[in-house]
């Protein structure tokens, strides 16, 4: 089904945004344009009358209020590295905070650091360690991926075990709200009881409750030790008990608990120059977890633990443990690569889904069994964050399959994925937020006083719904 498109943006409007951007605020060029008005995967595109490239707070909320006033829809983009397809305009004002990519302050008294939404997820790392301090939260895209992309999607990546999402690790907001106000939310503080926690709104919500323009996010000490290993198991069942023993023997830890199936690793060596094969065995299920502590050689003496009790237990049967840091870069290429070795593999329909962890092995044998019944030589690879109940369950058509098929499974597919998940007390979006692409169909698994309470808050805060108006309720 085609997207639905916003009314065109008369041109009044337009050089009336141009005239406040200035030069170099603002761009209309079709190269420029070009990278911003496709997803990754190329799954959607889309179209914008104007590029807006703000450099300050102010600068956004002199565009926000002239939209306000206008009735004119904005689109916000991050590092326009989201999966279902909310960065993506279909007619609206572009909205990119690139420009504003400033760390503003790094205080290790406070374990915290200010810096604007178009600081990049790596930046934010080096400006963390440069002060002796780290920011935990980690995923593929840390490259392009920026700190607001992050907060709008509440994102999750690899380290959740232990610290959780980015609603856990941010503090304090600035946003623009959708009248053009700035709301100066930037506290430092772990407690604060006065009331509604407005940043907890604007987390998470996708641009439809305000532009996020800085944040205050939480740091942590630099771990003395680290190891990291690729374990081989014969099941999903076996992963959930060997993690629930790893929590036990390193005293919580794990940092990061991650599961790769077969064909996960097969496609990652197979499409990805440089990788290989972890263990000779090729056991039908991988296990990569890595171990941080604070004392000296205390990771490397839990994970020595872990592997002889689960060795004498049969709860592993394989094991490659880095001993290097490249070794390490090496294993984690392997997970993190995953969705980029399924893209020439042909279409795959990609289910970001969470239940709880107990249930994480049922629900993988479920799906699978009633996928692979309903569609003949159906691909899976599923893999992702086992520690925080997070699977990233994708499908691929057979190999040169019917492309009818593939457009069956996108839909159908996706429903029985998604009942079952529902029906283990999961979410159909764990950590990508819904966009485009599943807004409705989660409308249809949510109470009318979940619905209902959602479109009051945005009805109070955008009565125009001006706010990337296709995404959310």
């Amino acid at each position: 089904m085609p997207e639905p498109v916003s009314p065109p943006v008369p041109q009044d409007v337009v050089a009336r945004l141009k005239a406040l951007l200035g030069e170099g605020g603002w761009s209309q060029d079709p190269e420029r344009l070009a990278p911003k008005l496709v997803e990754w995967r190329d799954r959607w595109s889309g179209t914008t009358p104007l590029l807006a490239l703000p450099r300050t707070t102010r600068d956004v909320a002199a565009v926000i209020g002239l939209c306000a006033e206008t009735g004119t829809a904005v689109t916000p983009q991050g590092g326009n590295t989201g999966l279902v397809g909310g960065q993506i305009p279909q007619g609206e004002i572009l909205l990119s905070l690139e420009r504003m990519n400033h760390v503003r302050d790094v205080a290790t008294l406070d374990d915290v650091m200010v810096v604007e939404a178009g600081v990049t997820l790596a930046a934010a790392h080096e400006a963390a360690l440069a002060a002796g301090r780290r920011f935990p939260l980690s995923l593929a895209s840390e490259g392009s991926a920026t700190v607001g992309g992050l907060i709008s999607t509440n994102a999750g990546g690899t380290a959740v075990l232990r610290y959780g999402t980015m609603r856990d690790l941010v503090l304090g907001i600035e946003a623009v709200l959708p009248s053009g106000e700035v709301w100066n939310g930037l506290k430092r503080l772990r407690k604060d009881n006065t009331g509604y926690d407005l940043k907890q709104l604007l987390i998470g919500a996708e641009g439809t409750l305000g532009v996020v323009t800085a944040a205050a996010l939480k740091l942590f000490p630099i771990l003395a030790s680290r190891a990291v290993a690729i374990l081989g198991v014969e099941s999903p069942h076996d992963a959930i008990r060997l993690l629930a023993r790893a929590k036990e023997e390193t005293g919580g830890a794990v940092e990061a608990f991650e599961l790769v199936s077969r064909l996960g690793m097969e496609l990652a060596v197979k499409n990805l120059p440089g990788l290989r094969e972890p263990l000779e065995t090729r056991p039908p299920w991988h296990v990569l977890i890595e171990i941080a502590s604070g004392e000296p050689g205390a990771a490397e003496a839990s994970l020595e633990r872990l592997l002889g009790a689960a060795l004498e237990e049969g709860l592993i049967s394989d094991a490659a443990v880095a001993q290097s840091e490249a070794q390490a870069k090496a294993f984690w290429a392997l997970r993190e690569g995953q969705s980029a070795a399924q893209k020439r593999e042909g279409p795959a329909w990609k289910h970001d889904v969470s239940v709880p962890v107990s249930r994480i092995a049922d629900f993988i044998d479920a799906a699978s069994r009633t996928l692979e019944e309903r569609f003949p030589g159906v691909r899976i690879d599923a893999f992702g964050h086992v520690g925080d109940g997070n699977i990233h369950y994708d499908v691929l058509g057979p190999a040169g399959g019917d492309a009818r098929l593939h457009d069956d499974l996108r839909d159908t597919g996706a429903h029985i994925v998604h009942d079952l998940v529902m029906s283990l007390g999961g979410s159909i979006s764990a950590e990508h937020g819904l966009g485009t692409m599943k807004t409705a169909e989660a409308a249809g698994y949510k109470s009318a006083v979940e619905l209902a309470t959602a479109r009051a808050v945005r009805a109070a805060l955008d009565p125009g719904r001006i706010m990337n108006p296709r995404v959310l309720f």
